[in-house]
């Protein structure tokens, strides 16, 4: 949900080198935990079909505030797990960028993003989940926490790297980062009852997809673990 619109050029190159080498760090952990861990078959499935759904719904953008749109990687998050989570947020904004949504030299940063909101949902989820919360508030809940903190990490990154070629000073521009991160939990807030619905149907019909089967005896989660 949260995604820096801005060009390229837009970013000094402190700041690009800075969160690309911290989105490159981010998936060689994953990938190094995946190859470690390996993943199950049906995991392999689900993350190809987050990814297509997640991409599908992130070419939808509002062009308001220089754009806001909705990605799914809450949803992503709660049924892949975190690392394939990850994962799928890298692969999302590689194909974005090139077709023109997102600058390629921001995937590091906005990888960040992404893989920050279907972490935190993932763990959110699993901990409601675990103090015996109803599927619909828990997953609607831990989407929308995943989601409000890649929209803070968003505002947070922006702010920090400042924008070339802006002439707001960094009081200023802090001010209008914040309006765009208050829009942004406000689509969270959608985002996530929406991804609620779904969870609360894929529990009702395929209670392993989201790691329900055999509740009550603390089976294993489907989704890949950190």
């Amino acid at each position: 949900m949260a995604h820096i619109h801005l060009g390229e050029g837009s970013f000094p190159l402190w700041a690009l080198v800075l969160w690309t080498l911290l989105g490159v760090g981010l998936i060689s952990a994953v990938v190094y935990r995946v190859r470690k861990g390996g993943i199950k078959t049906h995991q392999i499935a689900l993350a190809g079909i987050g990814a297509a759904a997640s991409f599908a719904i992130f070419q939808l953008n509002i062009p308001v505030w220089g754009g806001i749109h909705m990605n799914l990687t809450g949803l992503v998050g709660i049924l892949a797990g975190p690392l394939l989570g990850a994962l799928i947020a890298l692969v999302v904004n590689i194909f974005s960028a090139a077709l023109g949504h997102g600058a390629v030299g921001l995937l590091g940063a906005n990888t960040l993003v992404n893989a920050s909101e279907a972490i935190v949902a993932y763990y959110a989820f699993k901990t409601l989940m675990g103090m015996d919360w109803d599927v619909f508030p828990a997953s609607a809940s831990a989407a929308t926490l995943g989601l409000s903190a890649g929209a803070f990490l968003m505002g947070a990154i922006i702010v920090v790297s400042g924008v070339n070629g802006s002439a707001l000073p960094r009081g200023d521009l802090t001010i209008a980062v914040a309006g765009l991160v208050g829009l942004n939990l406000g689509v969270a807030v959608i985002e996530g009852i929406l991804t609620g619905f779904i969870v609360q149907f894929l529990a009702s019909v395929r209670p392993d997809l989201v790691g329900l089967a055999d509740r009550d005896t603390q089976e294993e989660p489907t989704g890949v673990t950190a």
